[in-house]
Order: C-alpha cells, then sequence, then structure tokens
C-alpha cells in the first residue's frame, strides 16, 4: 500500500487504490481521474475548487464538512468526525481535526481528517490539527504526519503523536511549500520512534 501513496507536495496525497483517492487536492499537475475525493477543511490550500474538478469525473464522491460544500461539484457529501462512509472496495472513518493552542482551526469549525481502509490496511489522514487526544484512538497501518509547524504540529510534536499510536510507517507532510522545510521533516524522522518515509514530491 505504501508504494500506491503519493505525495504531491503540502498536503496533497493520491492512494492509487481502486478507485483512486485523492485527499485535499491542490496545486494538481497531471491529474487522474478518481473515485473519491476527501476535503479535510476548507481553506484555500485544501479545498481548491478547480482541482477537485479537474481529479472529478462523473461518478466520483467528493466528501466534506458542509461548510466546504458550497464550493463543491453538486452532489458533494457533508460528513463529520464519527461518520463512516462505505464505498465498494473501500472504508473512510471521519475524525476529529483542530487546533489546542492556536486559532487556525477551531474545533468548533468541525473540520476533520479520514481513516481510511483499503486493501487491508488503514491508512490515516490527520488534516491540519495539534496533536489531540483523539489520536490515542486511532489504529491506522500508514500515518500521513503534517510536520510543517505554524498552522500543525511542530516535527517534534508530531513524532510524539505517531510514537503513540505505533503505526507500521509514518509518511511527513505538510511542509515544503506555504510552512515547513525538508529539515522539518528529517526532524521528524530523528525523533518518531517508527519507521518513517521521507516521500519525494511526485507531479
Amino acid at each position: 500500500m505504501l508504494k500506491k501513496i503519493f505525495w504531491l507536495g503540502h498536503s496533497t496525497v493520491r492512494i492509487d487504490t481502486e478507485p483512486v483517492i485523492y485527499i485535499d487536492p491542490w496545486k494538481v499537475k497531471r491529474p487522474k481521474k478518481a473515485g473519491l475525493v476527501l476535503v479535510s477543511h476548507c481553506h484555500y490550500d485544501h479545498l481548491s475548487p478547480e482541482d477537485v474538478r479537474k481529479v472529478s469525473g462523473p461518478g466520483t464522491v467528493v466528501l466534506a464538512p458542509a461548510d466546504c460544500l458550497g464550493d463543491l461539484p453538486e452532489g458533494a457529501r457533508a460528513v463529520k468526525a464519527g461518520d463512516r462512509v462505505e464505498l465498494p472496495g473501500i472504508v473512510v472513518e471521519v475524525v476529529p481535526a483542530y487546533n489546542t493552542n492556536k486559532t487556525f482551526h477551531p474545533k468548533a469549525s468541525g473540520w476533520v481528517g479520514f481513516v481510511i481502509e483499503a486493501e487491508r490496511r488503514r491508512v490515516y489522514y490527520p488534516g491540519d490539527t495539534d496533536a489531540i487526544p483523539e489520536m490515542d484512538k486511532i489504529r491506522a497501518d500508514i500515518v500521513l504526519m503534517p510536520v510543517g509547524g505554524t498552522y500543525t504540529m511542530t516535527a517534534a510534536e508530531a513524532a510524539d503523536a505517531v510514537n503513540r499510536m505505533k503505526p507500521v510507517v509514518a509518511v511527513p507532510i505538510h511542509w515544503g511549500d506555504i510552512v515547513g522545510s525538508e529539515a522539518d521533516a528529517k526532524k521528524f524522522k530523528e525523533y518518531s520512534r517508527v519507521p518513517v518515509e521521507i516521500k519525494p514530491v511526485t507531479e
């Protein structure tokens, strides 16, 4: 499964399962048609109507928090933390995402992360969040962890969170564009007690 996960820069991820999954598509240069698009929240670097259109086709399922739907294609479905959506070959669990010591992503906004179960593996995409208590209950084989700081966890905070979750492998994201650098990704790897793969940007 790890080989089917592509980091497209910042927080955009494509998973080449059947169907293809995009998470927070933004600045997508070589779009593939997706069966499922997941949007974690409404900030421009996570919700790009243009990029959602690029990767969507007639049968694409789009899931997002309710306050994002006005910018998404007709038929997009509202989800909230605690929801479970079952699609052919894929199960999506919707989980909380929020800041605890900053104001960019308030808990009251109801923005989210996702746990995606496909091909007998569980992939956790936390969204823009700090290390929150709910993470300790999440079971995942692969964690795609924001490490850039400022709007999300720092590299050290992210490492502490994955050390508690104990996934099979973690991948640092949310760096290299608006905030965060390769140094943050390397620091995350240094501090983590689980295997970490720093993926190159796939265009």
